[in-house]
């Protein structure tokens, strides 16, 4: 996707995983402030994120599509939602967007 903005985390099958650097940054976040909450929160959240990004993967095109061709994947458990890009040998993870931000938020960041 655009240079310098994304990072690249894994390869699975054949497409490529890459956070952009705002969404490991609010996944780190989260997983900081629900293990301060309580020893091994922190950890399930963690899995609800792999597990999110792992059904983006299985099925990239098949989640709700949110806004162009952005989709969006629910956390269990968790108000969470990943947002993603997906193209044939890439899936961009745009955000770990918390549901009760601002709507669009994730968007703007995109923007700017």
């Amino acid at each position: 996707m655009g240079t310098g903005s994304s990072k690249i985390i894994f390869e699975e099958a054949l497409m490529l995983i890459v956070f952009r650097p705002e969404a490991e940054q609010e996944l780190l976040e989260a997983q900081a402030w629900y293990e301060s909450k309580a020893l091994g929160l922190g950890f399930e959240f963690a899995r609800a994120a792999d597990a999110a990004v792992a059904s983006a993967l299985r099925n990239p095109f098949g989640h709700l599509r949110i806004e162009g061709e952005f989709r969006c994947v629910l956390f269990r458990k968790f108000p969470y939602t990943l947002i993603y890009l997906p193209n044939l040998d890439e899936l961009l993870v745009v955000s770990f967007f918390h549901q009760y931000r601002k709507p669009g938020v994730w968007l703007e960041q995109l923007s700017s």
